[in-house]
């Protein structure tokens, strides 16, 4: 347990657990001060130097942040948070594998039908193309 203790006091983990209280707090101003319908589509990541850092999901957002830009900067002056600037970025989240389609089977009544429909049109492309479609059902 002494040497998991020890990690934990690397400088190098000691500087991402700042980092990441820092984002955190930054996190919090925005929800506080954003509209709903764009805090749901962008997050904060750091107060520097007088300046909010925002991600935007996509370039619409962007463009709706940058318009509220001056309002935000009041209600940021209001919470009491030295802000002077905001920065808005887009970073784009990747979008999620798309599910596989699930193939549909034809019952064996559905089948049966379609053979005895494709026995009346015998010779006709619409008789041949349900053949096939009979087989492969069953």
């Amino acid at each position: 347990m002494r040497q998991f203790n020890s990690l934990l006091k690397q400088p190098e983990l000691i500087a991402l657990n700042a980092r990441n209280l820092e984002a955190q707090a930054a996190q919090e101003i925005w929800k506080a001060v954003a509209p709903d319908n764009l805090a749901q589509f962008s997050h904060a990541s750091s107060i520097k130097n007088k300046q909010l850092n925002l991600f935007a999901d996509n370039n619409a957002v962007a463009a709706k942040i940058k318009l509220f830009i001056p309002s935000l900067l009041i209600k940021l002056e209001n919470q009491g948070c030295e802000v002077t600037s905001i920065q808005v970025k887009v970073q784009v989240k990747s979008t999620p594998p798309a599910k596989a389609k699930r193939i549909k089977k034809l019952s064996s009544h559905a089948a049966t039908e379609l053979n005895q429909l494709s026995e009346k049109l015998s010779g006709t492309p619409l008789g041949d193309a349900l053949a096939r479609l009979a087989t492969k059902a069953k």
